[in-house]
């Protein structure tokens, strides 16, 4: 799992007399930092209901954050009743990437559970982290907002096979995050039906147009739930196979794994699983999909390309 959060620039936060900061208010600060910049509105509530704190503290660590983290930062917008990101923002306590915030909304049930214990030693631990395919706050944050609103939205996009930017108009539902990359899934009106578009790949800044009836309800690959049987690769022998099996958690000598159908193609990559075919060593292989040919409608399914 990514670090949600990224190195601090300790000089920078020192010339203003904030560091140090005690781990379980810097975490907070960068969520005021992340969620005013990525969603374009910061409120009390925000904090009040991630991190199980009252008003008067959520309202206390905002202060703060503008007094004396991110000065100039955020300012207080009367009409939307909450503090937006000022035109000359500038990140102090994250990298100000995409890739915090989208990280921070599919963890954002676990965060009181992450940084429950707030005396953590991580000094003789590492952590491999791939490129990150980054994206604007201004491209994403009408995504999200069309996607919450079931909305319609005017695009530029480029593709491998398309690498000229074309215009689209897309319904998108839910952002994914593969475990390489992040892309949305939505509904393309050119095509008819939905695909996913990786976020990188948008240019310019997406326009919000009116409702769509193409919703998350009618994405069937999406809503469908799928169970991947992993066992050890039947080539092994026994005592290699009960090795593999423990690498894995297998319970009986399988592990199974629900995801949605049109996740599957992603959770193979993951697994380092081709299902076309098996390699030649079993001990480079490990392990393999065992019902195989139940996922087979996941794996080549025409709507499963994406963009």
């Amino acid at each position: 799992m990514r670090d949600l959060t990224p190195s601090v620039n300790k000089a920078e936060v020192a010339g203003k007399g904030a560091w140090p900061i005690r781990w379980d208010l810097l975490v907070r600060y960068r969520f005021i930092e992340t969620i005013a910049l990525w969603e374009g509105r910061l409120t009390t509530r925000h904090l009040c209901e991630t991190f199980g704190i009252g008003r008067q503290q959520a309202s206390k660590d905002i202060n703060h954050y503008i007094r004396e983290i991110g000065p100039g930062n955020l300012v207080y917008d009367m009409s939307l009743k909450g503090y937006t990101p000022a035109a000359d923002f500038m990140p102090r306590v994250t990298q100000g990437m995409a890739d915090e915030y989208l990280h921070l909304m599919a963890r954002n049930n676990e965060l009181s559970n992450v940084f429950e214990s707030l005396a953590l030693n991580v000094a003789n631990v590492e952590v491999l982290s791939v490129p990150v395919r980054d994206v604007k706050p201004e491209a994403l944050r009408p995504i999200m907002q069309a996607a919450r609103q079931q909305r319609r939205l005017e695009v530029d996009y480029v593709s491998i096979h398309n690498p000229d930017r074309e215009g689209r108009i897309i319904v998108p539902h839910t952002v994914v995050y593969t475990g390489l990359r992040w892309h949305v899934r939505a509904w393309c009106e050119k095509n008819q039906e939905y695909r996913d578009f990786v976020l990188s790949r948008f240019r310019d800044i997406p326009d919000i147009l009116g409702t769509s009836p193409h919703g998350i309800e009618g994405d069937a690959e999406w809503n469908t739930r799928v169970t991947l049987r992993i066992v050890p690769d039947p080539r092994l022998r026994a005592d290699q196979a009960s090795v593999v099996a423990a690498d894995y958690g297998m319970h009986n000598g399988a592990l199974e794994i629900t995801i949605r159908g049109k996740l599957v193609p992603y959770a193979l990559k993951l697994l380092h699983i081709d299902p076309g075919e098996a390699q030649d060593d079993p001990i480079a292989q490990q392990i393999v999909v065992e019902n195989r040919e139940a996922l087979t409608p996941w794996l080549f399914a025409p709507s499963g390309r994406r963009d």
